[in-house]
């Protein structure tokens, strides 16, 4: 079943492939849509336990600005990013520093900003430090019901990944057979999966360990929606005690 297939670049067996309808990997598509999802860095509101939405969110920390040049330098050495066209960043500061800063590994291009593409929208809760959000509203069990807001004025898990999958539907037709870049965060690489993924909705969410700055890379083609890597953070080796 895991047998070359004819166009990989990889010669044919001698006993030849798995015919499609039983093979377990897919085929190379000419002309598809890749979009890369890259965690921003270590920010400061994860380092100070702080709900960070447009007013907790004051950037990168000195870890993080770390992780985000060592993804540039992979970049800038490796070139896999080179055919890269466009590049996107969530509007919180933590992800347009990481966009910044890696942008010489991605051709130079300047990010465009989207609120659609940032973490839950935190609502009342923007902020306030995690004890102090537990403290005054307890939080939702998203686990047992995913439709429960955050706190008042913010968003609802459902709600969340339903603005998440929609954003990238947009991007992916804007840049029909293009290579591009989205600089985001944990929950909108996890909302992805699970949106565009078929994952049972009775499991509840599937609380990844996405790493800061991990790449994420889907493609879509005729037949929707192929998660080709998850996490990869290889750059972030030996960069940590």
């Amino acid at each position: 079943m895991s047998a070359p297939v004819p166009g990989d670049g990889a010669s044919e067996p001698p006993g030849g492939s798995p015919p499609a309808g039983i093979r377990t990997i897919a085929a190379p598509t000419v002309g598809v849509t890749r979009i890369v999802l890259v965690r921003h860095g270590e920010a400061n509101c994860n380092v100070d336990g702080v709900v960070g939405g447009a007013t907790g969110c004051t950037g990168l920390s000195a870890a993080g600005r770390a992780e985000a040049e060592a993804l540039n330098t992979r970049l800038v050495t490796s070139g896999e990013l080179a055919a890269v066209t466009a590049v996107y960043a969530s509007v919180l500061p933590r992800a347009l520093e990481t966009a910044a800063i890696v942008a010489p590994g991605l051709r130079g291009l300047g990010a465009v900003a989207d609120c659609d593409l940032c973490e839950l929208h935190p609502g009342e809760a923007d902020g306030l430090t995690w004890a102090e959000f537990s403290a005054r509203y307890g939080g939702p069990n998203w686990d047992v019901d995913p439709d429960n807001v955050l706190a008042p004025g913010g968003e609802s898990w459902t709600g969340f990944a339903r603005r998440v999958s929609t954003a990238l539907g947009s991007i992916a037709e804007r840049h029909h057979g293009e290579l591009v870049v989205v600089f985001c965060h944990g929950g909108v690489v996890e909302a992805s999966i699970e949106s565009l993924l078929p994952v049972a909705a009775e499991r509840g969410r599937l609380k990844l360990r996405t790493a800061h700055t991990s790449l994420t890379e889907w493609e879509i083609g005729p037949g929707g929606w192929l998660l080709l890597r998850y996490n990869d953070a290889a750059h972030l080796v030996g960069t940590r005690a």
